[in-house]
């Protein structure tokens, strides 16, 4: 895994249009969020886009992107990233993107928690799942899966035997998919926390699948949509960027971005 990240980032007097997104979730199981996703990277008109986490759905190792899907993912990504600088956190679900997944994309790996700072103002960015500590049996999975020696151990493992694994897990999860599924929020005084060491009042995330901007006791926090363009219905559909100019933030459709 790589030893490396950017962490408190400035960007220049010529950026005009910063975009954030996350819980994309993409896999062969969602054809129409895919195609959405590569459109978006493909013609976004920002001068920087940030990736905060749960892109992918399973990623079990960066040998895996030579998969036609995969490919196809980080085609997308590497293209994007020749004209237009990405940066990538990782979520609770695409924690094993590695360096070589990096340097095949061009991307740039993001730590969690990283400050960025833009039009004279300083934000926080995080995936979030850090924050739940409210969901306890998934605190307790984390702490596992991001230690260094577990992931060197799965990595360690056949490529087969781990898209098994995510192959079960992808099971579970679509046999989960209609039904209502309340995710754990961050918790306020952690943030809050957070918020003071990096000397900022806002914070942009994912993960809980809460989208909206909420203003409480002198912190704002932006909460990253996720997407999803495969349900049957057209009203469950869902996904958007947040975008943030000189303006401000303002949330819009992908392909108006």
């Amino acid at each position: 895994m790589p030893s490396t990240f950017d962490s408190a980032l400035e960007l220049g007097g010529d950026i005009r249009a910063v975009d954030f997104i996350s819980d994309i979730h993409l896999s062969e199981t969602m054809p129409a969020t895919a195609d959405a996703w590569e459109a978006y990277m493909a013609r976004t008109r920002a001068d920087a886009v940030f990736l905060l986490g749960d892109i992918f759905e399973v990623w079990v190792g960066d040998d895996a992107r030579t998969r036609p899907f995969e490919a196809r993912c980080t085609a997308a990504l590497a293209a994007a990233a020749a004209r237009v600088p990405v940066w990538l956190q990782h979520g609770n679900r695409d924690f094993l993107i590695g360096p070589e997944f990096a340097a095949a994309t061009g991307i740039r790996l993001l730590a969690d928690p990283a400050s960025v700072t833009a039009f004279g103002k300083t934000v926080l960015l995080t995936h979030g799942d850090e924050l739940c500590v409210d969901d306890v049996p998934y605190q307790v999975f984390r702490q596992q899966v991001r230690n260094p020696a577990y992931q060197q151990q799965l990595l360690s493992q056949p490529l087969e035997a781990r898209l098994a694994l995510a192959a079960k897990m992808r099971a579970a999860s679509m046999a989960r998919h209609d039904e209502p599924v309340t995710y754990a929020d961050v918790d306020e005084t952690m943030a809050k926390a957070w918020l003071a060491r990096l000397g900022t009042d806002t914070m942009i995330h994912g993960h809980t699948h809460r989208p909206g901007t909420q203003v409480r006791d002198g912190w704002t926090r932006h909460v990253l949509t996720d997407w999803d363009l495969d349900r049957p219905q057209p009203e469950a559909r869902r996904a958007q960027v947040l975008r943030w100019t000189a303006a401000g933030f303002e949330r819009i459709a992908p392909d108006q971005a």
